[in-house]
């Protein structure tokens, strides 16, 4: 397969200089209309330090995605991208609704969660509707097997896609809680959905999760601690909905539970947590997420970050350890 790297680089590079270039002018422009984000009053003592550093900094993400879609791929683009660039950019503006209403309500809640779902839903429900009329998700290869899941029946083949797109958003929304550890967790994710898509030829895709990575490496910049801006809904629900988008369209669904492990052990700790406290009365972790627990167990932000990103690499490389053509 000859591939067009050519593409990769100037998706990648564009998208990462187009969010640094143009990090400083946005978050100088969030400060002015003063959209601070409001820590929860549930949250560690030591997140009160950042209350009122600006939110909504998810659109420099999603524009160096654009912009780097557009470097790598021109006007080539095919339905699988059309359809992951529209699936990220509905719930970018899910995630942009719900920080507005924070910003303007002066409070850490904003869209009610019951529609904040339902948009979701329906937006996820759009891409599965396109996916089982194309038939481009006869079958899905599973990690480290030779198996294949046949989703035979278009209601199953639908609930499937629903979870992973609304699952894998709502995953990396939990794992936006320190600085720098989503947008980190998305660009080793990324990378390995994309080096995925391309093996199951979708280079498109590929170029996408290139841009992605990139838009996320110079969200960073910004992000890490102490953050000068935060992604809010409108990055985190967007990036995971991107990422459960390449994964139904590629095919490749089933390896993002390996790619994504850190979201899911985040989401995983907030289902444990919530269930054992129901049904016991009592706590598995100091605070869900996951992140939270260690922060409280007396490990640094930073050292919490760089050591969930590393596990992150490790995941990544599985994925595609696992990977048989």
């Amino acid at each position: 397969m000859k591939l067009p790297w050519i593409s990769f680089f100037a998706a990648g590079l564009t998208a990462f200089f187009l969010v640094v270039l143009t990090g400083p002018p946005v978050i100088r422009f969030l400060k002015k209309i003063k959209a601070g984000q409001n820590v929860r009053t549930d949250a560690p003592r030591t997140h009160y330090v950042k209350s009122g550093t600006p939110t909504m900094g998810g659109v420099l993400i999603l524009g160096g995605l654009l912009a780097g879609v557009i470097a790598g791929m021109g006007r080539s683009w095919d339905p699988a991208l059309r359809w992951t660039l529209f699936i990220t950019f509905g719930y970018g503006l899910i995630g942009f609704l719900d920080d507005l209403l924070i910003i303007i309500r002066r409070r850490p809640l904003g869209l009610k969660a019951r529609y904040k779902l339902l948009l979701q839903v329906f937006f996820a429900a759009l891409l599965s509707i396109y996916v089982i009329r194309s038939g481009v998700m006869e079958s899905l290869p599973f990690p480290f097997f030779s198996w294949r899941l046949s989703l035979l029946h278009p209601l199953a083949a639908s609930l499937f896609i629903i979870f992973v797109v609304v699952g894998t958003s709502n995953a990396v929304n939990f794992t936006d809680g320190l600085d720098g550890l989503a947008a980190g967790s998305c660009v080793t994710a990324g990378l390995a959905m994309g080096i995925l898509a391309v093996l199951q030829g979708e280079t498109g895709l590929g170029v996408f999760a290139v841009a992605l990575a990139g838009a996320c490496a110079g969200f960073i910049w910004f992000n890490c601690p102490p953050a000068q801006v935060f992604m809010g809904d409108t990055g985190s629900l967007a990036l995971g909905a991107a990422l459960g988008a390449v994964g139904v369209l590629s095919g490749t669904a089933l390896f993002l539970p390996v790619a994504g492990g850190i979201f899911v052990a985040e989401v995983l700790s907030v289902i444990i947590q919530v269930l054992s406290f129901r049904l016991t009365g009592k706590r598995v972790f100091r605070m869900s997420p996951l992140h939270h627990h260690y922060e409280l167990g007396g490990m640094v932000e930073s050292k919490v970050v760089i050591r969930f990103w590393l596990v992150g690499i490790l995941l990544a490389l599985l994925a595609l350890a696992g990977y048989k053509p």
